[in-house]
Formats: structure tokens, sequence, C-alpha cells
């Protein structure tokens, strides 16, 4: 299993063209075959900033999911480009 953990800090103004896009994303990437999480968070104390939560059943789904139609509108085209900011991270199971 890996986990994938993105934090996005969107431009001002653009809370509403990012949540859409998140939207789009938790219900494409939840329908794929081997993602068994996909969860995004809101920051309470910056409202400009966002958590996914995504777990995948191995590196063949995670490649899937970056392939898939929904994460090029949502996420490549879409929420990317109204990023201040994006951190990532990919962990395995410790033990």
């Amino acid at each position: 299993m890996l986990t994938l953990s993105v934090t996005y800090v969107i431009l001002p103004g653009r809370e509403r063209d990012a949540e859409a896009c998140l939207r789009g994303l938790i219900e494409g990437s939840r329908a794929e075959p081997g993602c068994r999480t996909y969860d995004v968070f809101r920051a309470k104390d910056d409202p400009r900033t966002y958590l996914i939560f995504e777990q995948y059943d191995d590196e063949a789904a995670l490649a899937a999911h970056r392939a898939s139609p929904h994460f090029e509108r949502y996420g490549a085209a879409g929420l990317r480009t109204m990023m201040e900011s994006r951190v990532a991270g990919l962990y395995e199971p410790f033990e």
C-alpha cells in the first residue's frame, strides 16, 4: 500500500474554484480500482490551505490515478493552475 499526502495553498480569491476541482477529484478518485482512500481537509487556521490524503493498493494504482481523465481535468489542468504552493509526500508502511 502507498500513502500520498499533498498540501496545497490556493491563490487568494480562488478557493471556490479550487473546491470545485477538489470535488471532481474526490468523486473520480474514489471510484478508481486500487484507490483505498481519497479524503480532502481544509485547514482550520487558513482557509486557503487544503490537505489531500490518498491511499492506493500499489504503484500501478497510483500511476492509473495520475493518468486518469479526472486527474488531468481537475488536478493538472485545474487545481495546479490556481495554487500558490504545493508540497507532496509519498509514504509506504513502516513495518
